[in-house]
Order: C-alpha cells, then structure tokens, then sequence
C-alpha cells in the first residue's frame, strides 16, 4: 500500500470504530415503567438516535439537535438542524423544546441523552434578557481568540438556560442516562458539549475573569452586558442530579487504537503520542515535523519505518485584523506548519482530519502532505508562503489537490493526525 492510501485507510478505521450503531447497545438499560425520553445534541447525536432506535425494545419519543447536513432519519424521534460553529436562531427553537421535553419527565421516566461534539454551539439557550444576537457574536470572537475548548466552554456553561447541568435539573426526579461521543482531550463530561445533563465544577468567577481577560476584540459594552448575564451552574453534588448516570461511548483514544493498529499490520513501528495534544496548530505541526526530521536522521535502510499517531484539540489564533484572510482550519494548519519544516525532505508523508469531515472553515474533512506538496505547488505557481499568511490551508491544499473530503462521518471524536517516516 503506498503511503497516502495507507494513511487514508488508517483514518478512515478511526472514523469506522466511533460510528454509535457500534457501541450504543452495551450501554443501554431496560426500559422503565413510565416514557422513554430522547434528547440530545451534537454533530453525531442524529446518529445515535438512529442507533438507539434500532436497539430499544419499547416506546421512544424526543428530539435531538445536530448541524445542518448531518441528520439521519428516525422513525420516532424528531431530529432538527442547526448551525454550527456559529448558533443561530433555529438551534434556539430546538434547544428551547429540548429543555420542554426535559421538564415533561415524572418519577418513572427515563430520559436519554445523545450528547456529542458539537452541542455548545447547537444547544444555544442563553439567559433571559439577553440579546440573542450577542451570542454568535461571542462565539465568533472566541474562536478567533485561540483560547482552548475548555475556557470556551467555561463560559459557555454560564451563559445559557440549558448547560452546566442545568439540563439534567430540569429533568429531575426522572433518572437520567447520559451516552456520549466524546470529542475532547481526556473525555471529561463535563466539557463534552459544555456538559447539559452533567455537573459543572468550574464557577461563575472563571467564566468572568476570562470574559476579561481574553482578547475578544468585543465592544465593552457588549463584554459588560455578557458579564451580568452570567449565572451560575450545577454543580457535580447537586441533589438535582442524584439520579444521572453518563457513559463515554466513543472515544479518540479508541480510534487512535484502532488506527494504531492498521500500521502495526502494515510493517510500521507505532508510536501512539495520545489523544491530549493541545496548542497552537501550526507551531504542533512545526513541533512534530522537527521530530520527524530528527527520527528520520537516526534510522538505518534496515530499519522499520515509523508511524506516529495522534489526536486532540489544536487551536488557530487570528490575528485582530483578519481582512484578506482564506479559509483554515486547526488540521490544515496543522499540516501547513509540518510542511513549512520539513521542505520536501523524502520519505515523509501526513494526514490531518477532523473525524467529523468538517475542519474549520471548510466541508472537508482535512489534507495530506508529502515530498510532493511544496514542489507540487510550485509547478502550479500557487504560493506556499501566501496560504501560510492568509491562514488559507483550504485553499492550498484544494489548488494542489491534496485534500481529503468525507462529507458529513456522523460521529465526531476529535483530530486524528498520522505521520508516516520512512528510512
């Protein structure tokens, strides 16, 4: 197999183990006396709707929220489109049913959860009184920042009527099972989605001091109307939460197995670098086209060729004036920066993708770099150095035919990045 077909197949069986109508059915209870409640949100909670459809014995009635062009028909439960990265007003209808849906549990209920990657933006519910349009305008602001999905979603969560916990509340006393997609470093709960039916340790002074303290190039008047809305969430030991119970169902670490694997069968020593690696994306691919350079120079003809194989959250900060800019994403700029470093050096070949085949800015999934990319260019006349500036790897990658378009995988567990180092 050669290279970029072997890393295409290598994503591709990341991808294929996150798929929920592999792993929804170990996690599912018996039925209860009373209803049966679905809800949820997320890239890939269309999907798992599907898949507890086709595993649940009784009655299910819900609604669950994903981004426009992922759904999945449901027989019983209703499924609604909204924007994503950016909310817009149909996700505020569908979120606000959700909560309803929520409310309407007794005693003897189940209500399910479908919750993954992607539901902070699509459940927008923000606090009463405030403007709705100052959320997407936030929303555009901190993505902008580079600040991590963590202090995003801190702020997230006390900025709305629905996460935080405040999901699982408005349910109670009915017990609630959470199944979740995860597509954040470390799994935690309560940061998948900004964490709607889990408790929420971090408080309402976090969220105002990074108000404060990021630059979101935002109106001070706009920031100081964020800050009184801000209320509190529910926390991890709230009674309100005495009958929730989450599971992770799919997991990075899983796919980065699963992919680890195919190389392994393929000759490859394996090098799994973990499904944690955060920071600024074209200084990690710089970073890890460095270390590539340096594993390169210490092999032997007789060696075996390495694959190095990683996952997490990367961000892309924008500088203030971003007029002219193209279209990026953290996985090609990932690559732009790997690229940059390794200067067509042979023997060398990546891939970065979104497993939800949306990066960034653009409905592709990521790219593939190799000895050819730059020189590639450069036959075409298509600046290298033009695309780095403009934070245009979409661009790029698209003129010299380098990208790797999936439309949407109905599963979402993060990056998934694979560098391939011959001797």
């Amino acid at each position: 197999m050669n290279p970029e077909d072997l890393l295409r197949t290598m994503f591709a069986r990341a991808v294929e183990v996150a798929q929920p109508d592999h792993v929804i059915a170990r996690f599912l209870p018996k039925p209860p006396k009373g209803r049966t409640i679905v809800i949820g949100a997320g890239k890939a909670s269309a999907a798992m709707a599907a898949a507890l459809e086709a595993n649940w014995p009784g009655p299910l009635e819900g609604l669950v929220l994903t981004r426009y062009g992922h759904s999945v028909p449901c027989a019983r439960i209703e499924i609604a489109e909204g924007a994503h990265p950016v909310p817009d007003l149909a996700g505020a209808e569908a979120s606000a049913r959700i909560l309803q849906l929520a409310q309407s549990a007794g005693p003897d209920d189940l209500v399910i959860a479908l919750i993954s990657g992607g539901g902070s933006a699509l459940l927008n519910l923000p606090p009463k009184g405030l403007d709705p349009e100052t959320v997407p305008a936030l929303t555009r602001a901190l993505l902008a920042s580079g600040a991590p999905i963590d202090q995003i979603n801190c702020i997230r969560k006390h900025l709305s009527r629905i996460n935080g916990g405040r999901l699982a509340a408005a349910a109670s006393p009915a017990r609630v099972l959470t199944l979740l997609v995860s597509d954040v470093p470390g799994d935690t709960p309560s940061d998948i989605s900004s964490g709607p039916t889990v408790g929420d340790p971090t408080r309402i002074e976090d969220a105002q001091r990074l108000l404060e303290t990021l630059n979101l190039n935002l109106p001070a008047e706009t920031l100081e109307k964020l800050i009184s809305a801000l209320t509190e969430s529910i926390k991890p030991n709230d009674v309100l939460l005495a009958n929730c119970v989450s599971h992770v169902i799919a997991a990075p670490s899983a796919s980065l197995s699963a992919a680890c694997e195919i190389a392994a069968r393929a000759g490859f020593e394996v090098r799994n670098l973990g499904d944690r690696i955060e920071g600024e994306a074209r200084e990690i691919g710089a970073r890890m086209g460095r270390e590539a350079l340096a594993l390169k120079a210490r092999r032997t003809p007789e060696d075996k060729p390495i694959a190095l194989i990683s996952g997490g959250e990367t961000t892309v900060t924008l500088p203030v004036e971003s007029a002219g800019f193209g279209t990026g994403g953290r996985n090609v700029d990932f690559l732009l920066g790997m690229a940059k470093v390794l200067e067509g050096t042979t023997g060398i070949y990546a891939l970065a993708c979104d497993t939800d085949g949306i990066d960034g800015g653009a409905e592709v999934a990521g790219a593939l770099i190799g000895p050819d990319t730059l020189p590639k260019a450069k036959r075409q006349n298509i600046s290298f150095e033009g695309a780095f500036q403009r934070f245009d790897g979409h661009g790029f990658f698209e003129a010299i035919g380098a990208q790797i378009v999936t439309g949407p995988t109905h599963t979402n567990v993060n990056d998934f990045r694979a560098v391939l180092i011959y001797p």
